[in-house]
């Protein structure tokens, strides 16, 4: 292990004290002062908030959930699936139709056709990076684990141009007037409009405010992918090798104890369902903040679950392979009879990091909207559409209603609360370390874009400032995000986004099933 590298867990940890009356569970005192280890965040929200107004719906659903789930063995599928993600969100403001109706019928159509534009379409990335954690390095040899790379003649000019302002060089004449004769002798396709662009953004990826492990997109091994090409589905990949992968991100960097277990975990001894509900009474003893790690690792896991269900391989021939939704792989998953009552908290986690990835896209419109920033793929029309239908889409995002507050997070004592955030960074960058020893390369491919998101997405949340106080005239500003950033950010939404309108369609499959 190299200097500044940590095996998954290494991140300090607070201590642990025992409470009283706690039936002899470990419960972990919030460590920012005066803070409420049990926040009801929305009964707190106010009266002004569209929950109140819900509740005789919400409570005639929960009724009608409870009398479910006192069947469940006779009840239907769907019923054992759904039936208790419904309502509020816990530590939200939100509920889950809100979510689906929003998503499903505004955002979900534009988003799609966004991710097929060519900006958002090529994503570089090594995939030969070796494992930082164990030696172990063996890869699937399933055909459809392969990732085919780009041919350097299929990317447009302006993206594989772009990269060039990250490089050394540019960094190191960036106010040199002749570095800019310079560029355009290197690549006669960049535009004045991209020489002055080069100039102007240098030297602000800031390590401390990433919340992954980047790829150098310079590296020789780093390669152009087609998402469009290679997308998330199913791939067989699966057994002690995944769940290895898992139980790395779950065990050592969620923050959890050894001598509580995880529920459903496969490479534990099965406890049964008490076994859930102590891990479930140690999770609520959390600060808020560390059971949002928690939910937001369990809700991506979620997502990645539901895509790999949604794009089953249902016909493998030699003449026709035929991909769709495998029910009986959903139920596998999600179903509360088949999980002793996991699946449904799952899917709740799955709406919980949509609405951080759709706050996050929200605080970060003023980014975007700078007349500076430019979508550079050599196409100067369709780049100009692009940028339009980015700032309807930012716009949207911040039309809804019940925005997740982030500023729940991290509040008191300002010494606490640093050292905190700064142990949920590491934590998180080490998960996404670990996405290097996943042994399928497109699970790897679609582990480090998802993970490079949602660290993305935490950058945004945790810059507030830094991006209110952005000028037009000051393009050197401390907020950037990289080109990197940006793509992985909008493919990682897009993959939650797809998750929440897939569960539309399940819930249809599943109506006739027993």
């Amino acid at each position: 292990m190299g200097p500044g590298q940590h095996r998954p867990g290494c991140a300090a940890r607070p201590p642990r004290s025992r409470q009283p009356g706690g039936g002899g569970e470990e419960e972990e005192a919030c460590p920012l002062p005066g803070r409420q280890i049990y926040p009801p965040a929305w009964a707190a929200a106010g009266e002004s908030l569209a929950m109140p107004r819900r509740c005789p719906l919400l409570c005639l659903a929960l009724l009608a959930c409870a009398a479910a789930t006192a069947s469940a063995h006779s009840g239907s599928a769907a019923q054992r699936c759904f039936c208790q993600v419904t309502g509020h969100l816990d530590d939200c403001t939100c509920d889950v139709e809100t979510i689906d109706t929003f998503n499903n019928y505004k955002v979900f159509p534009l988003l799609q056709r966004l991710l097929e534009s060519d900006y958002f379409r090529y994503y570089k990335v090594n995939l030969k990076k070796t494992c930082p954690f164990w030696s172990d390095s063996s890869h699937c040899g399933i055909r459809d684990c392969a990732v085919k790379p780009c041919q350097s003649n299929e990317v447009p000019d302006g993206i594989r141009s772009e990269s060039f302002k990250y490089s050394r060089e540019a960094n190191s004449f960036a106010e040199d007037c002749e570095e800019a004769e310079r560029l355009g002798a290197v690549d006669n396709s960049l535009s004045e409009e991209m020489v002055q662009a080069v100039l102007q953004w240098t030297k602000h990826d800031d390590s401390a405010d990433t919340f992954c492990e980047v790829d150098d997109i310079q590296s020789p091994e780093a390669e152009y992918v087609d998402l469009l090409l290679n997308p998330e589905r199913y791939t067989g990949y699966k057994g002690p090798e995944a769940w290895k992968i898992w139980n790395s991100i779950y065990e050592e960097n969620c923050f959890k104890p050894h001598s509580v277990k995880r529920p459903l975990d496969p490479l534990a001894p099965d406890k049964g369902e008490d076994e859930g509900n102590m891990f479930y009474s140690w999770l609520q003893g959390l600060c808020v903040e560390k059971r949002a790690f928690y939910k937001l690792i369990s809700g991506l896991h979620a997502s990645i679950n539901i895509h790999l269900s949604a794009r089953y391989l249902l016909q493998d021939t030699w003449s026709d392979n035929q991909w769709g939704s495998n029910v009986t792989e959903f139920q596998q998953r999600f179903d509360e009879e088949l999980t002793l009552g996991e699946g449904p908290r799952r899917l709740k986690n799955l709406y919980f990091i949509y609405l951080i990835e759709l706050r996050a896209l929200s605080k970060v419109l003023p980014f975007f909207e700078r007349p500076d920033f430019q979508l550079f793929t050599g196409d100067t029309s369709r780049d100009g559409e692009t940028k339009s239908l980015l700032l309807e889409i930012l716009h949207l995002t911040r039309s809804f209603p019940l925005h997740f507050d982030e500023n729940s997070f991290f509040a008191g004592n300002q010494k606490e609360a640093a050292k905190l955030k700064e142990e949920f960074r590491l934590h998180f960058k080490n998960i996404s370390r670990i996405m290097d020893c996943v042994g399928c390369f497109k699970c790897r491919l679609w582990g480090k874009l998802q993970t490079q998101g949602l660290g993305t997405a935490l950058k945004i949340l945790f810059s507030e400032s830094l991006i209110e106080n952005m000028s037009e005239k000051d393009p050197l500003s401390r907020f950037h995000l990289t080109r990197q950033e940006i793509v992985s950010l909008f493919n990682a939404f897009g993959r939650i986004s797809t998750s929440v309108r897939e569960l539309e369609n399940f819930k249809n499959l599943l109506q006739t099933v027993q």
